[in-house]
């Protein structure tokens, strides 16, 4: 079963070991780090007060299999922005991101009575595109040549997920069933 737990600087070697090159640092967390990802870029990420940065936590194998984060949290408006999610190498393709993303959905839905929560993500991570379409996650829109890396340009694809259009069986069953 996976647990969100909070992420903390005891975490912070793991997930620096899974980003491998600039060009998937840009990929998973977009232009707020450079590459090599450290200490004192993870330390400013963490402290964000409209940020809630967790860890996957595998309860069965006692292993943190990977990181998500709900940031831009706005209460005024209602809404927050999921981001910087990462399956560990080795254990994806098991439903892990899914579980991730369900619960984090919940988490801003039921517990901080959100309204809406967006996402961004490169229009070419098909798997991650079609993890957040079994959440439900809406295509809003494309930015197309979004960003810049290593010479090519990257359209960003806009998805979000409102409150009513949000089935939190989906959420529920996958916390309850999550088993690979």
């Amino acid at each position: 079963m996976i647990e969100l737990q909070n992420f903390s600087n005891e975490d912070y070697d793991q997930l620096i070991g899974w980003i491998p090159t600039a060009a998937f640092l840009m990929k998973w967390g977009g232009p707020i780090f450079q590459f090599p990802l450290d200490h004192n870029q993870l330390d400013s990420y963490t402290s964000q007060p409209d940020r809630i940065v967790y860890k996957a936590w595998d309860s069965e194998s006692k292993e943190v299999v990977g990181h998500i984060s709900l940031g831009r949290i706005d209460n005024k408006n209602e809404s927050a922005r999921i981001g910087k999610v990462l399956v560990s190498p080795g254990h994806q393709n098991r439903g892990i991101g899914e579980e991730m993303i369900a619960q984090v959905t919940a988490i801003a839905f039921e517990d901080l009575k959100l309204h809406k929560v967006a996402l961004g993500v490169f229009d070419f991570n098909h798997p991650a595109i079609r993890c957040y379409e079994k959440a439900g996650f809406k295509k809003d829109g494309l930015l197309r040549d979004h960003r810049k890396v290593n010479g090519s340009f990257w359209n960003l694809l806009e998805m979000s997920l409102l409150r009513t259009e949000w089935d939190p069986y989906f959420s529920h069953k996958k916390r309850e069933t999550s088993s690979y």
